[in-house]
């Protein structure tokens, strides 16, 4: 089936190219969720008339989100675990935590957007992706201190 992309999509295309994918992929999740619309002939020339008025909604997302970027590296987050002899922690600091205190300070960041490959279980200072954009990435400093 073949499609037209009103926004990047990971692994599949930029804004406004046309791509062939599985009937499937293109009913069940990319035109629901907004990311695609079919290649009718109807549809084609109304993305034309709308894709300047697309780009330049992209180019602010982007400005947002490149502030968002300047904003979230200001922060630092402290989380204190109880911790071992030998600054293992008893348990971890997951993603879904990181993302609960960004939240905390206002950021609405969802917890998949945390770059982080497993779980952190020691103690000591870190430095959190955060991935905002295909290619915006933001810093976060994470502390994990041992409870006293």
């Amino acid at each position: 089936m073949k499609i037209i992309l009103k926004s990047d999509v990971e692994g599949l295309g930029n804004l406004g190219e046309i791509v062939t994918v599985k009937p499937g992929y293109a009913r069940n999740y990319l035109i629901p969720k907004g990311f695609a619309i079919e290649a009718t002939e109807g549809n084609l020339r109304q993305f034309e008339t709308e894709k300047e008025a697309w780009k330049k909604k992209q180019e602010r997302l982007r400005e947002e989100q490149e502030k968002l970027k300047a904003a979230i590296e200001g922060v630092s987050l402290t989380f204190t675990r109880r911790a071992g002899e030998d600054e293992k922690l008893f348990g971890s600091v997951t993603s879904m935590d990181i993302a609960a205190a960004l939240r905390e300070k206002g950021f609405h960041i969802d917890k998949r957007s945390i770059q982080l490959d497993e779980p952190i279980k020691t103690l000591g200072e870190f430095n959190i992706g955060v991935k905002l954009a295909k290619d915006i990435v933001a810093t976060v400093k994470v502390q994990v201190a041992k409870e006293e």
